[in-house]
């Protein structure tokens, strides 16, 4: 079986899912054969897998920095919200039906099986298993019944990291409060703290961090500055999310940051183009007058439809639109620019709502959801021939009356084109890079600018790049002997049977 390793944190965003994404390609680095493994993930930044499977799109990452094709073992359960109280509940990458929280956290510990069956299969085929926590193992009304935690640590037998957000402030008071409220039993697994997101001069920290040392008796294994690193995360509050300004480029483009928007990283690749400037924005007075509107994904597309209306965004829109702005819809976001979206069956709220009214389109929701990876051609006239590739994850089906936007691989059409605002089912269309010098220079020439022609690299080759950025950073900052000692001795006691 796999030696291990867990990262928990002391929050929610306290840097975890980098941690692990570091170690991963660390210990690949090292010729180790290594995967992740998250038990219990709430995100709804999501990802499909070659055979069609749903998981977070942090293990994707993760997966990707380990130089391993993603697997939905990674991330057995993913839990995507769709309401404050109610979440879509993915078991081993299917949809399992529909729960508020008190449906499942009775049942969420029957689920423990399938859990052990993902990470042992991992454990036979893989020399490290990376694992990743989720919120803080210091959730004291959740411990009874913990499976991605402490709870998880003891069914794996895994030694722990304990990682503080030092941007947020109270590191010291996080990562102490935290120790203090382990049971003695739980203290034991954890080997040390780190510190991540730190500014500035690291020996300004030293008293601090000796003090923290003799507070909960374990060593702090680093300090891991703040890094300009782009790594996809699963969490919808992540800092690209609070973009509010065009940082000064000649094109602007601006999301809609829907109540529960989802595969936000498919605009990523836009962020890097040298004369675009990509924001997000929630209130209408935040829109002003971009080159490119956008309506991306979204869990509750009903919903989310509803607020854009309740914000008067919805009515800022179709003037923009009115005055020539362009507009491109993503999977909920294209639904919402149709005509009309019904849901018969139920499957996400049993409503019939108007759409947009900007594309010819008609959707009706069903309880089958589309997952599947895909490639395409662009269709629609100023991006024709380029290549693209992504994948569909929705449980609509749009009829539509217009030009596609693309054509699928096995000859299918998707989406739909009106002069100045296109719509697509394809989450990750940016992500070969062809469309991106496409779409901004198709937005220049509307604008009458000119700007450099711009080679985008193709995303993975960028991301790799991003991974041993990453890599190097950690394993500069952090004690890697202390943590190889560390699997080993857990290893050795998982053999023996001693404690």
């Amino acid at each position: 079986m796999a030696k291990c390793i867990m990262v928990q944190g002391t929050m929610s965003g306290a840097g975890k899912s980098l941690l692990v994404t570091a170690l991963c390609r660390i210990f690949t680095q090292d010729g180790y054969s290594v995967a992740p493994f998250k038990s219990q993930n709430m995100a709804l930044n999501s990802y499909v897998t070659a055979d069609g499977m749903e998981l977070g799109r942090a293990q994707a990452a993760q997966a990707e920095a380990a130089g391993i094709p993603c697997d939905v073992r990674m991330n057995p359960i993913l839990l995507k919200p769709s309401s404050d109280t109610g979440s879509q509940l993915i078991v081993m990458g299917e949809v399992r039906g529909q729960y508020d929280a008190k449906e499942y956290f009775r049942m969420k510990r029957a689920l423990i099986p399938e859990i052990m069956n993902a990470y042992n299969s991992l454990a036979e085929e893989h020399d490290i298993i990376v694992i990743e926590g989720a919120g803080s193992p210091a959730e004291i009304n959740l411990r009874q019944d913990d499976i991605v935690n402490m709870g998880l640590a003891e069914l794996v037998n895994a030694p722990v990291i304990l990682a503080g957000d030092i941007d947020r402030g109270g590191v010291f008071a996080q990562l102490y409060g935290t120790v203090a409220l382990l049971q003695p039993e739980e203290r034991k697994r954890v080997i040390g703290t780190v510190i991540n997101k730190f500014r500035g001069d690291v020996e300004l920290l030293q008293p601090g961090l000796r003090q923290l040392e003799e507070l909960t008796s374990l060593p702090v294994l680093g300090v891991i500055p703040w890094m300009k690193i782009d790594v996809d995360d699963e969490d919808s509050l992540a800092p690209r999310l609070e973009k509010t300004a065009a940082a000064g480029r000649p094109l602007d483009i601006a999301v809609i940051r829907l109540p529960h928007v989802s595969n936000f990283t498919d605009f990523s690749p836009l962020e890097e183009h040298p004369a675009v400037g990509v924001r997000y924005v929630n209130r209408v007075e935040q829109l002003g007058k971009p080159d490119l509107i956008i309506l991306p994904g979204t869990k509750n597309t009903m919903g989310d439809l509803r607020w854009l209306r309740e914000t008067e965004i919805a009515e800022e829109i179709l003037v923009l639109h009115g005055s020539g702005t362009a507009i491109l819809g993503v999977c909920g976001g294209y639904q919402m620019l149709g005509r009309s979206l019904s849901d018969p069956e139920n499957a996400e709220s049993g409503e019939t709502a108007e759409g947009l009214g900007l594309l010819p389109c008609e959707t009706v929701f069903t309880g089958k959801k589309t997952r599947t990876r895909r490639q395409a051609v662009c269709d629609m006239k100023p991006f024709a021939g380029a290549r693209l590739e992504g994948y569909e994850i929705h449980m609509g089906r749009t009829r539509s009356a217009a030009s596609p936007f693309c054509i699928m691989e096995d000859g299918t059409e998707d989406g739909a084109v009106t002069e100045s605002v296109f719509g697509t089912y394809l989450h990750g269309l940016f992500d070969s890079g062809e469309l991106v010098g496409r779409v901004a220079g198709w937005l220049a020439e509307r604008k009458g600018i000119r700007i450099p022609e711009q080679k985008t690299e193709n995303r993975a080759a960028y991301r790799n790049r991003q991974y041993d950025l990453l890599a190097d950073t950690v394993r500069s900052s952090l004690d890697m002997k202390t943590i190889e000692q560390a699997m080993e001795v857990f290893a050795h006691d998982q053999i023996t049977g001693t404690d």
